[in-house]
């Protein structure tokens, strides 16, 4: 479907492929989703920010991964669904519009390894080292680890996209559901060596660093709990740092698919979807498991549930 005939400056995108008959449950389950993650995750990021009670570290890495979880949701999804019942023939993108979306999709996948590692550290300090833990992690602490992994998630993707972004293009259809980096680099006939290596380097160290953290972090933090004498707080620390556990190995798992399918085009529709599937399904669960499964933030939740029945006018 390559066609150096059309305006450069307007892409057509491949879109959701789904057939007629599918097209409007797909639509709808897409939609629910999109609605599921942005309440539980406005909702939750709301709450801890206007309750001081919950201005803890542990909720302001929440709100760190509900913003992210907001924006990934965001960048993704609504575009996604204006294709569904849009022709295959009339699905443009402006290709500004395209370097944006690849931006914040890459942007938001890395900000989800690093938030994950600051909490892992956060949870480590809270077992392994109780008594400095206050000291340690404060606000300010958090603070400063959170706009670093901003910062360099945004040097890093907008070095990655801006090198897709400057590369001449002699064609102007974009193969997948939505535009990423390999999308843009592929809209070029020139030598894409550059794009690749820097994009597998930083692949490599974003998910090695992740991995390497994660998987030691909580090695020691099993040790910990293990020889602790305390069984109750061994337990209560091994489930909450297990959820943790769980919500990485589904991100870890859902992204690397994705990589490990791009090395096989045969597999390409099997890898578009597992692309949309990693902005849907970790935010979606990432809203469950830390604003349902948090007990200070359910108690919040219930309270304040009351509080509306009884006095709607009073929410503090």
């Amino acid at each position: 479907m390559e066609n150096t005939t059309l305006d450069l400056d307007l892409l057509l995108l491949e879109g959701l492929k789904v057939t007629p008959y599918s097209s409007i449950p797909a639509f709808i389950l897409l939609l629910l989703i999109y609605v599921f993650v942005m309440l539980c995750n406005v909702g939750l990021v709301t709450m801890i920010a206007l309750q001081r009670s919950l201005h803890q570290p542990m909720f302001l890495l929440f709100c760190n991964m509900g913003a992210n979880d907001v924006l990934g949701a965001s960048t993704i999804i609504p575009p996604v669904l204006s294709t569904v019942f849009t022709p295959a023939a009339q699905r443009y993108i402006r290709y500004s519009s395209c370097v944006l979306q690849a931006f914040f999709a890459h942007f938001h996948a890395s900000i989800v390894h690093t938030v994950l590692m600051i909490m892992a550290f956060d949870r480590y300090v809270a077992v392994c080292k109780p008594l400095h833990y206050a000291t340690i992690m404060t606000s300010w602490m958090v603070v400063k680890l959170s706009v670093s992994a901003w910062a360099v998630c945004l040097l890093l993707v907008a070095v990655m996209v801006g090198l897709s972004a400057s590369l001449s293009r002699c064609r102007a259809v974009v193969l997948n559901p939505f535009c990423d980096n390999a999308s843009l680099f592929k809209l070029s006939c020139e030598s894409t060596l550059v794009n690749n290596v820097y994009g597998l380097a930083y692949t490599v160290v974003l998910l090695g660093s992740s991995l390497g953290s994660i998987t030691l972090t909580y090695l020691r933090i099993a040790m910990v709990c293990l020889t602790n004498r305390s069984k109750t707080n061994s337990t209560r620390a091994l489930q909450t740092c297990g959820t943790h556990l769980i919500l990485y190995i589904i991100t870890f798992v859902s992204g690397a698919l994705i990589i490990i399918l791009h090395r096989f085009p045969d597999l390409s529709d099997q890898r578009k979807m597992a692309s949309i599937l990693f902005h849907v399904v970790p935010p979606a669960m990432n809203a469950i498991v830390y604003g349902l499964q948090i007990k200070a933030v359910r108690q919040k939740i219930f309270i304040l549930s009351l509080t509306l029945i009884i006095n709607p006018t009073r929410l503090d």
